[in-house]
């Protein structure tokens, strides 16, 4: 009898090994600081990547996944999101690197060579083409802050708006231009006075007199409605930049069955492979939104945008070298930046050297 029962059980074993795990409902938390509708990484967080997911794993696995979404700050505020995704409070949140230059210094390398490519599309491949080459910008994410790496997203070209109207470097001296972080030495070196501030702050800030302008691309410009307090819109073109991300907690994703975290790892690179297009298509629709609103739209002359350039000639050197004094791959990352945008075809207003 016991010899009968140990086969038996080793049956029974053997039929549960066999089985399909039993179908489960997973809920993750997902958000962002900024709010949907006029940031276009997180629209493309709750329009795309939330939806994608949620389709694919119903038709492709035995489970589901449930989203419990937290835009505009409702989990976590555009400075803390990094820290949520790390804590688990957030399992998936997008953000701007902007709000994290000292955790991600050399990841906001684009910030640091300005004037680099117009669009968007070919921003984002040479900035993934970075982190392919450079792969401490990966590796970092879940080495260092407990979370891994879906996608990376951005902003579309940076222009400046402003509440008087300016034609030369020589009217902005003295203003006050708010930014995000990284972008602020572009304001510095042109004789602006620099405020650190974040877009939900801007409209009353420049309606009340805290600053008078705002570098900003126009997406963001039109949806925050920064055109009604400063009318003044002065294409410039900083450049796009690929500096967002969408990561998650590597506890959360590690607890998932394998099929899922591979859908979501797949969906967050198609996320990254949208980002171009989408910012380029917001760009068109901020520039035609603004014109439409009434907003004073106006190009830079070409000699001011080179002068402006030249101020901030040995800026890529400089960012370069406190980045490796800390022991980061910084020079390593912006001479990398700097030669595939050169091999994309575009021509930088000025030769950045780093030695």
């Amino acid at each position: 009898m016991t010899t009968r029962f140990a086969g038996m059980m080793l049956g029974v074993a053997a039929l549960a090994l066999a089985a399909p795990a039993a179908a489960e409902t997973f809920t993750l938390r997902i958000g962002a600081g900024h709010p949907n509708g006029p940031t276009v990484y997180v629209n493309d967080m709750a329009d795309f990547f939330v939806p994608e997911v949620k389709r694919r794993v119903a038709e492709e696995t035995e489970h589901e996944i449930e989203f419990v979404e937290g835009y505009g700050g409702a989990i976590a505020g555009v400075a803390d999101v990094f820290e949520s995704v790390q804590s688990g409070l957030l399992d998936i949140g997008g953000f701007c690197m902007c709000f994290e230059t000292s955790k991600l210094f050399v990841h906001n390398f684009p910030y640091y060579a300005p004037f680099g490519p117009q669009d968007s599309v070919q921003a984002m491949q040479t900035v993934r083409q970075v982190y392919n080459e450079v792969p401490f910008l990966t590796e970092a994410f879940e080495k260092d802050y407990g979370q891994v790496l879906l996608g990376l997203h951005g902003w579309d070209n940076y222009h400046l708006g402003t509440v008087e109207p300016w034609s030369t470097l020589e009217d902005l001296q003295g203003v006050k231009i708010a930014g995000a972080g990284p972008n602020l030495p572009w304001l510095e070196t042109a004789g602006t006075v620099p405020v650190q501030s974040a877009l939900p702050d801007g409209y009353m800030s420049m309606q009340t007199g805290v600053y008078s302008g705002w570098i900003m691309f126009p997406s963001g410009y039109l949806g925050f409605k920064f055109h009604e307090p400063a009318p003044n819109f002065t294409l410039i073109g900083f450049g796009a930049m690929g500096v967002n991300v969408l990561t998650m907690n590597s506890a959360s994703l590690s607890r998932l069955p394998e099929d899922v975290q591979a859908i979501i790892r797949e969906v967050g690179a198609q996320y990254e492979a949208n980002a171009g297009a989408n910012l380029n298509a917001a760009q068109e629709r901020g520039l035609a939104g603004l014109a439409e609103a009434g907003a004073n739209i106006v190009e830079l002359a070409p000699e001011a945008r080179q002068a402006w350039a030249e101020t901030l000639a040995d800026f890529p050197a400089r960012m370069a070298a406190d980045g490796d004094s800390r022991g980061l791959p910084a020079s390593e990352a912006l001479k990398a930046y700097i030669a595939a945008v050169s091999a994309a075809g575009y021509d930088w207003p000025v030769d950045y050297v780093i030695e």
